[in-house]
């Protein structure tokens, strides 16, 4: 039997953000089965802790219901709340989470758990053009501001900018145009935004991520999307700290809030994302006899 514990995540409330499970003590778990359990458990990830390696260091692996990931931010963002709750970090400490990407540096401010990005962010040109994604997402031309690109600290997304709140709330992926411009660059996520305000310093964007195998579907909160927009916005500013709020999930009745932050000098960029996290449920899990343990560790 194994214990796992349910998040919502980029939130401070339950049934809202997005949804995440974490198996806090994972160790002896093969690929195998916990591809198994994510498949499962069925949730858009799944994240399993490893032995600690160091004070305030643990190994994860991050698993959707049909692959493994090298980063993510909701899970990494939900694993560090949980740590804490459960007595295995400390919210005056840094943690270190080392995912596929490398390691993860989470930090605490009250209730927001921030990670900075172990890689830097990366800008390449995207298979869609203006006119495209007009076309795959049920647009007019001038609906897509700028063309798209290629963003990614870690996991990439086809970044569409978009007119206006109609256009990004109206936008709906086709199938058939999604095969024909979207699949063939071999990333098959696209993340949707607008900006609509500014307070304070800090400017508000409204966002939606759309992604596929299985069918195209969309995602209430993606922190590794939020950090490759942030990037990517930083490129087109000078040196200086510029902070995003990132608001995502509202068309889906699941309202998550993403804080970004890119701090540019004159030689590095660095990105950090926050949000809050509740718990909101647990269980167990009886696996298979002699299928759960192997020498493979998380």
């Amino acid at each position: 039997m194994i214990d796992y514990f349910l998040l919502d995540v980029f939130t401070d409330r339950a049934f809202a953000g997005n949804p995440l499970a974490v198996f806090p003590e994972a160790r002896g778990l093969d690929t195998g089965m916990m591809q198994a359990i994510a498949n499962e458990l069925n949730l858009s990830e799944t994240v399993f802790v490893g032995e600690a390696t160091g004070q305030h260091r643990y190994p994860i692996r991050i698993f959707t219901p049909t692959r493994e990931l090298p980063f993510a931010g909701h899970p990494v963002i939900g694993t560090a709340h949980l740590l804490v709750e459960r007595g295995m970090a400390e919210r005056g400490c840094p943690l270190v989470l080392e995912a596929g990407v490398g390691p993860l540096v989470v930090e605490f401010d009250q209730a927001l758990a921030r990670l900075t990005t172990a890689e830097p962010v990366s800008i390449l040109a995207s298979t869609l053009t203006q006119a495209t994604a007009a076309e795959l997402l049920g647009l007019e031309a001038h609906q897509v501001l700028s063309e798209p690109v290629l963003a990614s600290c870690g996991l990439p997304y086809h970044l569409i900018e978009l007119a206006s709140y109609e256009a990004l709330e109206r936008a709906q992926p086709a199938p058939g145009a999604w095969a024909d411009w979207v699949s063939p660059s071999g990333q098959d996520q696209i993340y949707l935004h607008f900006a609509c305000e500014a307070i304070d310093a800090t400017q508000v964007v409204r966002a939606r991520m759309f992604s596929t195998p299985g069918g195209v579907r969309e995602d209430p909160a993606t922190g590794s999307a939020a950090a490759a927009l942030a990037g990517h916005l930083a490129q087109t500013k000078g040196v200086g700290r510029w902070r995003w709020q990132i608001e995502q999930g509202i068309e889906m009745g699941r309202p998550s809030r993403i804080h970004a932050e890119a701090e540019r000098t004159e030689d590095d960029l660095s990105i950090r994302i926050a949000g809050a996290a509740v718990i909101v449920g647990g269980g167990t899990l009886h696996l298979p006899g002699g299928l759960a343990v192997s020498r493979e560790a998380p």
